[in-house]
């Protein structure tokens, strides 16, 4: 009886050991979770933002899902003094490839990319109001667009092709502005005027010149191009000595450093070749204006838009200079640049001029 008893015993407690080993933390594989997005290519573009699942929780507070990374370029395309959040989702196990420092990152198929706009501000009751969201995907024939205009309850974006206005008025730095904001049309070809090269759609701000410098993430800072590649979105052979852009409003930098970063993100992705003004001679890409005549110094246009206008860059004159009469015109024919703006963008019309005073030499 008492061997039954021990043996019992013994197998109960063989049995036992068993069970909690087999359960215990040594021996536990965790599950990888996965990213919610949805981005099927036979469907997009879907006829509501929600419907990707870009965000976490409530949409308008813009908090990005699992895989859904942020992202910063180091100076930004002023579009009416609107504030924007930028993000980039990719496939498991799909990451972008190096191209240049001065070239869009060559991104996989399926893609997206996520530009929201929006305001702080907003009077008459100094509210945030998120005006547009902006998605571009790369489907296996290249890039579509997709425009989603959000809804006055700012819990959802609907699908738009066709554009149009809505009136904004906002403290900017304590000054009261307004403006007539238009959402462009991707059906019209407003989106391609500026995002193409050679006719087709292209991204323009994701460059490793604008991206090769740290921001915030939820785990902390970090250089983007670093994170990308830590995360997967990048193939770690870039160059670790990338001629990078500045942010145009940061005073540390050199004035002509910081004028030339603004330039190439505003204006650079049209004077370039095979793009919407690549028939007039300036050449706007930050790898090009070093060379100061690509930036339109004594350069005589070709165009009389104004009167007393000499030279595209008139060195020590701004009222001579056929950049300073465009960048402060709203009118829809003479401005520069052509879409995304209706008022001026003062500020950085300051520290253009400012850099155009400084030019010390004489035109032939």
């Amino acid at each position: 009886m008492k061997q039954n008893y021990f043996l019992k015993k013994s197998l109960l407690f063989i049995l036992f050991f068993i069970i909690f080993s087999c359960g215990s933390d040594n021996d536990y594989i965790p599950v990888e979770p996965t990213s919610p997005v949805v981005v099927d290519l036979a469907s997009v573009p879907y006829a509501k933002l929600s419907d990707y699942k870009f965000f976490d929780g409530t949409m308008k507070n813009q908090v990005p899902s699992l895989d859904v990374l942020p992202y910063e370029p180091a100076s930004q395309l002023f579009t009416d003094y609107a504030h924007k959040k930028r993000f980039v989702w990719m496939p498991k196990n799909k990451k972008a490839v190096y191209d240049g420092d001065g070239k869009t990152l060559i991104f996989p198929v399926g893609t997206a990319l996520i530009k929201t706009f929006y305001y702080d501000n907003i009077q008459p009751g100094n509210t945030t109001r998120i005006i547009e969201t902006r998605v571009m995907i790369r489907k296996e024939e290249g890039w579509i667009f997709a425009n989603y205009v959000w809804n006055a309850d700012q819990t959802e974006a609907t699908l738009d092709p066709n554009g149009s206005f809505t009136d904004i008025t906002w403290l900017e730095e304590g000054t009261l502005k307004n403006t007539n904001y238009r959402i462009p049309s991707s059906s019209g070809g407003e989106c391609l005027t500026c995002h193409k090269s050679n006719d087709k759609p292209i991204p323009i701000g994701l460059k490793p010149q604008n991206l090769n410098f740290a921001i915030n993430y939820a785990s902390g800072s970090k250089n983007q191009l670093e994170k990308w590649a830590e995360v997967g979105y990048l193939d770690n052979n870039f160059p670790r000595n990338i001629v990078s852009t500045v942010r145009w409003n940061d005073e540390s930098q050199p004035l002509e450093k910081r004028v030339r970063s603004y330039i190439d993100i505003n204006c650079a992705h049209c004077h370039q070749q095979d793009s919407h003004c690549s028939y007039r001679p300036m050449r706007f890409a930050f790898s090009e204006t070093t060379d100061l005549t690509n930036l339109g110094v004594c350069m005589t246009p070709v165009d009389i838009v104004g009167s007393g206008l000499s030279h595209i860059v008139a060195p020590g004159s701004p009222e001579r200079s056929v950049m300073h009469f465009r960048i402060t015109s709203v009118n829809e024919s003479t401005r520069m640049p052509l879409l995304g703006r209706s008022i001026v963008h003062e500020e950085a019309v300051e520290m253009i001029d400012e850099w155009i005073t400084t030019l010390d030499m004489r035109c032939n």
